[in-house]
């Protein structure tokens, strides 16, 4: 058994293997338990380290090559997360709660450390590891509607300056630490430091935009490049004798504005989020001695007590601080401080790379360990209590859309005519791709029904994959079988009145060819039949839905229609909040009504500890919005305005769809959060619905 067991360690392919099943069996089983999935990639990789079984071996080239990349996707990933945009408009009080939340726990730790007999480098060192933090709370924010309240924002923005000082510090104690310390060695390592910082900040950045820009559309090569940037900015870091994850996270920084919201940025997270990532959480696990783990908590554990309650003592003063500057309320100021409780990605990195210099012990390593789970749990708990009972920021309010974005689109449209720039502006269009014979009745009878009570048009479209010769057997087949397709789909478009024009394309990509087809037809609409996305390949790569989405200039309505739709007569709309996208969905809605004269119930479900004033605003605002003009000459139908509360979100529009024709839901992208991924409510809805659906999806621009 024994022999075995080396054997298994021993070999790259069979412990690349055991990692695999891991990251695939063990995240959602403690995700069932209500526990962060990588507490469970902690414990597999104890369980499967020298401190368990034995089956993996931290100390081979295999596990140290796969941490070290984890590691240095996660400090990239956490770059790539922040907020540019919302870091420039709060700039300044950013600065000053970053420079706060980074300091006091920099001076709180150096005491600790010094206190427990470490030297003043460690003592410095031990101090920065609290001076940074993780966003984990940052998807209950987004639920909540509140990221762009001040509070939320400068606590964002201020996990740049943290970040950075953090990794800053973790160099040159290392530095020191390496070598003889002296001014002269100092200056050239701060100059050597700032100098990089440069290169990577502005050079990548720049590149990185004029590459996006040459390859267009190109998201293999694009992904390439990005991957390119980071461990050629890990690699440089290592040159100038930094720590490679200063260079990660600088990296994620540069590269930022160059990938936007973009699908290259959802590929990347994707990629470190299921494998290397969890790599690295893996290796984690393997580092840790349980007998030293043990004695640490039960023998040693007046450290490990101190650096908890120092790290939380000292994030609560510097959001305490805040209050007394800016004049944040109570419920402001708490929700500061558990966003910047975790200490996840920048923590353990950093504590990982000053185990590997020799600069701090397992000690301090094991109560980082400690820190993390402690506040991983806690951060998000007191973050879901707190933020929920936040009012919901004023211009909120405000931004929501005045106009119907079909009469945007034409008013806009007549104007450049006016000015002699385009051809005369066409009508409503909806582009309706068909491919299967099962769906297409109902998709081209809901598009006719739109297009029909906005006089306008619709374009049904079958596209076909290109060949490298145009006379191929194959491409004369598919094209047959698109104009009987195309055939079919006319005649039920003119039973209702409409006038049709149908349009086969032959394109490399499909998303891209219903899009430029969209683009080209003046296109108000796009009504997409539903398609599962499973497998590694479409999460990977993407499907056709999730790419027309990216690449549309209209909206589009994926729909997955059960009955006819001229006999939808009650229709629902679940929302989060009031902002130009909802209102836009709210808009499909009620046209879709007026054609059916059906009801439309506009469903607000909240959390218990929202406050009822936050519940009134949002009520207010939305009868305010749709009370405007636009609505009123545009909708015959008067939507209903029902507000729930619940704990359950899904579980409630679950329970509520029972009694609806047809639910209507905003695609909402699923975010990451350290590289690891978060739930959805859309998911969960739309896995559980037995009525008929709606997916209705922004141009992602």
């Amino acid at each position: 058994m024994q022999d075995i067991l080396q054997a298994i360690s021993s070999s790259p392919l069979a412990a690349f293997t055991i990692l695999l099943l891991v990251v695939l069996i063990i995240p959602p089983i403690f995700e069932r338990l209500r526990l962060p999935g990588l507490v469970g990639l902690l414990v597999a990789g104890v369980v499967l380290g020298p401190s368990g079984v034995g089956v993996l071996d931290g100390d081979t080239e295999t596990m140290k090559l796969l941490s070290d990349i984890g590691k240095i996707y996660l400090m990239f990933v956490a770059g790539l997360e922040i907020d540019l945009g919302d870091f420039r408009k709060n700039k300044n009080r950013s600065l000053s709660f970053g420079l706060a939340t980074f300091a006091v726990p920099l001076i709180a730790g150096t005491f600790i450390g010094y206190q427990f007999g470490y030297g003043w480098n460690a003592a410095i060192l031990i101090g920065s590891l609290l001076a940074s933090h993780t966003l984990l709370g940052y998807p209950i924010v987004q639920r909540l509607g509140i990221v762009r309240s001040e509070v939320v924002s400068i606590t964002i923005g201020a996990t740049i300056f943290t970040d950075i000082a953090a990794l800053l510090v973790l160099a040159i104690c290392v530095s020191i630490h390496q070598g003889e310390f002296s001014p002269t060695s100092f200056i050239l390592q701060i100059t050597s430091l700032v100098l990089y910082a440069i290169v990577v900040l502005f050079g990548f950045d720049r590149a990185g935009k004029e590459y996006f820009r040459r390859t267009g559309d190109e998201q293999g090569n694009q992904f390439l490049f990005v991957l390119l940037a980071v461990f050629l900015a890990a690699v440089g870091a290592q040159i100038i004798n930094i720590d490679k994850i200063v260079g990660a996270f600088l990296a994620g920084l540069a590269v930022n504005d160059v990938v936007g919201n973009g699908p290259v940025k959802e590929k990347v997270e994707f990629v470190g989020g299921v494998m290397f990532i969890p790599f690295f959480f893996i290796g984690m696990g393997l580092l840790l001695d349980i007998p030293l783990f043990i004695e640490t908590l039960t023998q040693q554990y007046s450290f490990t007590l101190a650096i908890v309650f120092g790290l939380l003592a000292s994030k609560f003063l510097a959001a305490l601080l805040m209050k007394g500057v800016f004049g944040y309320g109570w419920y402001g100021t708490f929700t500061m401080w558990s966003l910047s409780m975790p200490q996840v990605a920048a923590t353990l990195a950093a504590a990982l790379a000053g185990v590997e210099a020799n600069l701090i012990d397992s000690q301090v390593f094991n109560a980082v360990i400690v820190l993390m789970l402690i506040t991983s749990l806690l951060g998000p708990l007191l973050t879901e209590r707190f933020a929920s009972r936040m009012p919901l920021p004023k211009h909120f309010f405000e931004e929501a859309p005045q106009g119907i974005w079909w009469e945007t689109q034409a008013q806009e449209s007549v104007k450049a005519l006016e000015a002699g720039l385009i051809a005369p502006p066409r009508s409503f269009t909806v582009v309706v791709p068909v491919s299967n014979p099962l769906t297409t009745m109902y998709l081209i009878e809901m598009a006719s029904l739109l297009a029909r009570h906005e006089a306008g048009r619709i374009v049904p479209l079958v596209l076909s994959k290109a060949h490298v010769h145009m006379d191929e057997p194959a491409l004369d087949h598919a094209i047959f079988q698109a104009r009987r397709l195309l055939t079919r789909a006319v005649d039920i478009g003119k039973s209702f009145d409409v006038v049709v024009e149908p349009a086969i394309r032959i394109d490399d990509d499909v998303a891209n060819g219903i899009s430029r087809v969209a683009r080209e037809q003046d296109a108000s609409l796009i009504v997409m039949g539903w398609g599962e996305s499973v497998g590694l390949r479409a999460r990977l790569f993407g499907n056709v839905i999730d790419n027309v989405f990216w690449s549309s200039h209209c909206p589009v309505a994926v729909m997955r229609l059960l009955d006819e739709p001229m006999t939808m007569r009650r229709i629902l709309v679940p929302v989060k909040n009031v902002t130009p996208q909802t209102i836009r969905t709210i808009q499909f809605a009620l046209l879709f009504a007026d054609v059916n004269q059906a009801e439309v119930t506009v469903l607000h479900v909240s959390d218990r500890r929202t406050l009822a004033e936050s519940v009134t605003d949002f009520e207010t605002s939305l009868s305010n919005v749709l009370s405007t003009g636009s609505f009123q000459n545009s909708f015959k139908i008067r939507p209903a305005i029902s507000s729930l509360i619940s704990e359950d979100v899904a579980g409630t529009i679950i329970k509520a769809s029972t009694g609806y024709d047809l639910v209507i839901l905003r695609s909402i992208r699923r975010r990451t959060a350290g590289g690891l991924a978060v739930s959805d409510v859309t998911t969960e809805v739309v896995n559980q619905l037995t009525c008929s659906l709606v997916l209705f999806g922004e141009p992602h621009s």
